[in-house]
């Protein structure tokens, strides 16, 4: 994989030396070798941040001999973290488009994504400010009216620019204490609104720009944005009938001042993105940068497709029994029976499924053209998860056997229960306690929880431009971290994520969120039984 992985570390942590190790599941040889002075063999590691030190707990900065390559500590030395090539700078994604375009829908999966990466992500929405700011003022069109946006009303346009620059003053402020992408949640939509920012933004080096567009022409998409509109708290108080006609006007009143980004922006030098319908239609101009191409390569996979992500953990192996990690163990008898159970499920699923969506385009309220029939599955490439699928038609389903989806690699630990780790390596037993996160395993090709999240990149990208239902049959650390981004789980508690064995995850993609739901295999009956997820 050639792309780096951000971190949330502050901008002083610096690159150590990657080694060359051989291993195919090694995550970390496409990074460049920002300084090749490490410690020597007698330096402690510490795991939190990947910087050797010595016994006094200082930094050291010794040149490595050719011998030390040799030593499952030089691979151990291996960065944790490291910067995409612009280094500290600092990225703000203002958002462009009249209401009801799916805006924060788009801001929503944009944070999500890129704090999955690790970058520290905030979203500043100028809508909200305004509701606060205009509790209990009704006057000079100040309140949620579709007077306050109509372009002829000074006294409300000089409040909405007001509103929208103390926004990014917050969003300034807080990528100035650490943060990495601030993204100002917000219409947008005139040149002269764009230009108030850009010349904000002129003072702040480090800190590049990139406009996000959203256009929607698709009626039914539409139809189905305003109606999510309507439940804002703009309208929580009125009537359906009511509400529905002051959103029209409002949108008159913005249709009036609307202006795209185009030809006239682009001799500014500014980077923009124009996503049509949703990623049908994606134009991109005078991208810069890592962090600016990810986003659009992410933007570009959007779907509304309904669809069904199923994923689970292999069934229980021989391995899992005696509690050794890693390893390429087969499935035990239960482990078998898990198996077979799970392609039943899964077929009486795709069946109930499709007479689902069948009604809903019969009905005329599907959202989109009717869904691929056949049912991918994705396995990793180890026994244990091939076998667990072994009672599926290749006829019916799309079965694929994926690396990424391989186990975390556990290094010299492979094939040990973490009883023996502890007491054959204790100091790696008490470094893995303290920071699961960013703990790689030492040994040629051990990873950490970042260097599986990177491998993943690639599978999330492709999750988000499928149309069909999936089933994804996979291992503890992998699952912990796909279900970490589809659940928006924060990433203190993803390496810590409860994921027992013989466990069904259903994992809707929604327009307004993701619905997800927890099912457990029962042995006595053979069936999965639905286990309703604890609320956040």
């Amino acid at each position: 994989m050639g792309s780096t992985l951000a971190s949330s570390a502050p901008a002083t942590v610096m690159r150590i030396g990657t080694s060359n190790s051989s291993q195919s599941n090694s995550q970390s040889n496409n990074c460049s070798n920002q300084n090749s002075n490490v410690a020597p063999s007698s330096a402690a590691f510490n795991p939190l941040i990947g910087i050797p030190s010595d016994k006094s707990g200082n930094n050291t900065n010794v040149a490595l001999s050719r011998v030390q390559l040799d030593t499952s500590l030089a691979f151990r030395r291996r960065s944790v973290c490291t910067f995409d090539q612009p280094g500290v700078v600092m990225t703000k994604l203002p958002q462009v488009g009249l209401p009801a375009r799916g805006k924060s829908y788009i801001v929503k999966k944009l944070q999500r994504y890129l704090t999955w990466l690790q970058y520290d992500t905030k979203v500043f929405n100028v809508g909200n400010r305004r509701r606060i700011a205009s509790k209990g003022d009704n006057m000079n069109g100040t309140s949620h009216s579709h007077a306050f946006f109509d372009p002829k009303n000074s006294a409300a346009k000089t409040i909405r620019d007001e509103l929208a620059l103390e926004s990014l003053e917050e969003l300034i402020a807080w990528l100035k204490k650490g943060g990495r992408v601030g993204i100002h949640d917000a219409t947008n939509s005139s040149r002269e609104r764009r230009q108030l920012l850009l010349k904000r933004l002129e003072s702040e080096p480090n800190c590049r720009v990139l406009f996000v567009e959203s256009i929607c022409t698709d009626p039914v998409v539409l139809a189905h944005n305003i109606s999510m509109k309507l439940s804002s708290p703009d309208y929580k108080s009125m009537d359906e009938q009511q509400a529905r006609a002051d959103f029209k006007k409002r949108l008159e009143n913005y249709e009036r001042a609307y202006q795209t980004l185009d030809e006239e922006d682009e001799e500014e030098g500014i980077q923009y993105c124009k996503l049509i319908n949703v990623g049908k239609k994606v134009i991109a101009y005078n991208i810069q940068g890592y962090l600016a191409g990810q986003c659009i390569f992410y933007l570009m996979n959007f779907n509304l497709s309904p669809r069904c992500i199923w994923l689970t953990r292999h069934g229980e192996s021989v391995d899992n029994i005696v509690g050794k990690i890693g390893g390429d163990a087969s499935l035990s008898t239960r482990g078998r029976r898990y198996g077979e159970c799970l392609s039943r499920f899964i077929n009486f699923q795709r069946q109930e499924n499709e007479k689902t969506r069948r009604l809903e385009v019969e009905a005329g309220m599907a959202m989109s053209p009717q869904r691929e029939k056949t049912v991918a599955v994705w396995t990793s490439m180890l026994t244990r998860t091939k076998e667990t699928v072994e009672q599926f038609d290749p006829k019916v389903y799309d079965i694929k056997h994926i690396r990424f989806l391989n186990e975390i690699y556990a290094g010299i630990c492979e094939g040990l229960s973490y009883a023996q780790i502890e007491q054959l390596y204790p100091e790696e037993f008490e470094a893995r306690r303290v920071n699961k996160l960013f703990y790689r395993y030492p040994g040629m090709g051990g990873e950490s929880y970042l260097d599986v999240i990177q491998r993943l990149n690639p599978l999330i990208i492709e999750l988000e431009r499928m149309t069909s239902d999936l089933l994804i049959v996979t291992h503890r650390v992998v699952l912990r971290i796909v279900l970490g981004y589809l659940m928006d789980v924060d990433r203190a508690k993803m390496p810590e994520m409860d994921v027992p064995l013989h466990t069904l995850y259903c994992v809707e993609p929604k327009p307004h969120g993701t619905v997800v739901r927890r099912f457990k295999w029962v042995e006595e009956q053979d069936w999965f039984v639905e286990d309703p997820l604890p609320e956040k």
